[in-house]
């Protein structure tokens, strides 16, 4: 694979990133076969992987830690921080006394020292961005973290934590991991060009728009029994009639566009986010080995004009069929009383 440097800090990663989500409880409980399917991407050249201790409350990083044994140096790790992991208030969140305590759950559950990249998983709009920006700063002095940087992020805010850490004298955030996909383009209008314009690495998550971008949802048939609509469907919007047709609609259409470049509807989503210039790495999160490789290989794929013109005709830039897609949800927008005197 062709490496490409993660923002400003001179870390050389893969165009694809390996995601976990799906090691364990939450998708996979084979743990063999979560570490076959870990070995089967560092041997195609794949050097980026990114967990959560909030997959599957730790057992994602277990079986990461596990299949990393002898080979952590030849990986760049990201893991995150900031969703609950008990019903203790602070167990969560991005305040410094829950950073420093998660930090130290993360490296003992992967059996590692350092951290490459360490990300706040969501805003936490009761910390100030200051105290986080200070905790990770901290973390990066102590080398229990390479860099830091931040997911789902509205673009103001993103701004705000440069302009915070500036001010303070803090480690500026190096990267930002965003939801962005055909389905999702919402991130063109604001977050990806501040991205580019604060020099930050952007991993994308959910460039196949949680499986929708594969084909294997059909129209009047149901989803596949092993498909994450099947498995989680009260966390999915297959059963939204309304985002459902819309989708159905779009991705016969791509899937059209697909086959007049000759590629893999799965290809063309992956290499059309890879495309955009400020993105860094996709982070595809196969749950089999099969599904790891259907995904390999789109990264050397090149889009010409004349298919992302294809695409930006079906699906407008900056559109998104949901707003749910973002994965983020500003406060003012689900409570009332914050936007009311």
């Amino acid at each position: 694979m062709n490496h490409r440097t993660l923002g400003r800090t001179g870390i050389q990663v893969s165009p694809l990133c390996l995601g976990t989500m799906m090691f364990g409880a939450w998708g996979n409980t084979d743990h063999a076969e979560c570490e076959r399917i870990i070995h089967a991407a560092l041997d195609a050249g794949i050097n980026f992987i990114d967990t959560a201790d909030v997959y599957a409350f730790g057992e994602s990083e277990e079986i990461l830690g596990r299949a990393l044994k002898g080979r952590r140096d030849n990986v760049v790790v990201t893991t995150k921080f900031n969703n609950p992991m008990s019903d203790d208030p602070n167990t969560g969140g991005n305040s410094r006394r829950w950073i420093t305590r998660a930090v130290e759950d993360s490296l003992r559950r992967l059996g590692t020292d350092y951290i490459d990249l360490y990300l706040a998983h969501r805003p936490d709009p009761r910390t100030p961005i200051e105290e986080t920006t200070g905790a990770l700063t901290d973390l990066v002095r102590q080398g229990k973290i390479r860099a830091y940087g931040t997911s789902s992020f509205p673009a103001a805010e993103l701004v705000e934590a440069q302009w915070a850490a500036d001010r303070r004298h803090h480690e500026r955030p190096a990267a930002e991991q965003l939801a962005y996909s055909i389905l999702a383009r919402h991130a063109e209008a604001a977050a990806l060009p501040v991205a580019e314009r604060h020099n930050l690495g952007v991993m994308v998550w959910s460039p196949l728009n949680g499986g929708w971008l594969t084909g294997k949802y059909q129209r009047d048939a149901p989803p596949p029994t092993d498909s994450r609509a099947a498995r989680n469907a009260e966390h999915f919007d297959y059963a939204a009639a309304a985002v459902r047709g819309r989708k159905l609609d779009l991705v016969d259409k791509l899937s059209a566009v697909a086959r007049e470049a000759g590629l893999p509807l799965i290809h063309l989503a992956l290499a059309f986010v890879l495309s955009h210039r400020a993105v860094t790495s996709a982070v595809v999160g196969p749950r089999t080995l099969a599904q790891l490789e259907g995904q390999l290989g789109a990264d050397a794929v090149r889009l010409p004009p004349e298919v992302l013109d294809a695409v930006d005709a079906i699906a407008a830039p900056g559109t998104a069929v949901t707003t749910a897609d973002s994965g983020y949800i500003p406060p003012a927008l689900c409570e009332p009383a914050l936007r009311r005197r």
